[in-house]
């Protein structure tokens, strides 16, 4: 098994670093357009294999895509991180010829492998690798939806005092501070419905700090969050190489499913060695339907910006 990860960056690195601790591939490539900065991070994690007991082999590449070659999964995280007072949407204009000149060379060498898209917006650039790719729609799955879940689940661990781990529920929808759709009328703790526990507006300000989740850690930080995002990742590249078949929201080409077509979105799948195997039908109701639609909109409007 070998893995590529394409941006050594925050988010990239730390993605790398959770793929190579859990010994998902026997080799992974980091590759980034900086000189130097892959190799230098890759050589810096295998100096921790001696110390945390691991075989994988990182190693680093500055901008040569033939080491990657015969890729069986690719996440792209490459493109600039947002900063504070910026949205998502405003990073297409940037981030869309890196997504596309990523996802050509990663092809080139790699023509059988399933790709992550992390790089945001994330919705409009899976979409593009979609489009750009020519490849089967299974084989290309954005990152958000993984994300966007751990972080409503962290929330509502957090209003109820309990372990995050005990807590199920997901955030589908468009990857964007407005467009995503945290669903807590099916979030339980459990087996037990949340709203067991929390009043309707503690729920309601949960879902809205989950949504602003992302654009709170930028407040915080100063840049993109990288810890969550890259373990948000690594869950799936596990997901995908181990065959665990586990259900994760995640942005898929959708062609009729939840009422969408020709748009790449959030919605539950279930993911392994073949890439996302299948949609799951959430059944939603009349009011999660109403903001589902809404939320395509928004990516559409998006998607209106991208030049094939």
């Amino acid at each position: 098994m070998k893995i590529t990860v394409v941006g050594a960056g925050a988010v990239g690195a730390t993605t790398a670093d959770n793929i190579i601790r859990r010994e998902l591939a026997e080799e992974l490539v980091l590759l980034d357009i900086k000189e130097g900065v892959s190799e230098g991070k890759s050589l810096d994690m295998y100096q921790t294999a001696a110390l945390l007991g691991f075989n994988t082999k990182p190693v680093g590449s500055t901008n040569d895509y033939e080491k990657t070659k015969g890729s069986d999964v690719v996440v792209i995280t490459s493109g600039i991180p947002r900063k504070p007072g910026m949205t998502r949407e405003e990073l297409i204009g940037i981030n869309a010829g890196i997504v596309k000149s990523v996802t050509e060379n990663i092809l080139k060498y790699s023509p059988k492998a399933i790709i992550i898209v992390v790089s945001n917006p994330m919705d409009t650039m899976t979409y593009l690798a979609f489009k750009e790719a020519d490849i089967p729609k299974k084989r290309i799955i954005g990152m958000g939806g993984a994300l966007d879940s751990a972080r409503f689940k962290t929330y509502l661990a957090m209003a109820m005092d309990v372990s995050p781990s005990d807590i199920h529920g997901m955030v589908i929808g468009g990857h964007g501070d407005t467009t995503m759709i945290p669903l807590t009328r099916l979030a339980t703790y459990n087996g037990i419905p949340v709203s067991r526990f929390l009043s309707a507006e503690k729920l309601e300000q949960i879902a809205a700090d989950t949504m602003i989740g992302g654009a709170t850690l930028t407040k915080l930080i100063g840049t993109s969050a990288w810890y969550a995002p890259g373990a948000a990742a690594a869950m799936m590249v596990e997901s995908i190489v181990r065959n665990q078949k586990r259900i994760v929201p995640c942005g898929v080409y959708l062609n009729g499913e939840y009422g969408q077509k020709d748009i790449c979105m959030g919605v539950p799948v279930v993911l392994g060695r073949n890439g996302w195997e299948k949609i799951i039908n959430l059944r939603l109701s009349d009011a999660e339907k109403a903001a589902y639609e809404k939320s395509a909109e928004a990516v559409r409007a998006m998607n209106g910006a991208l030049t094939f």
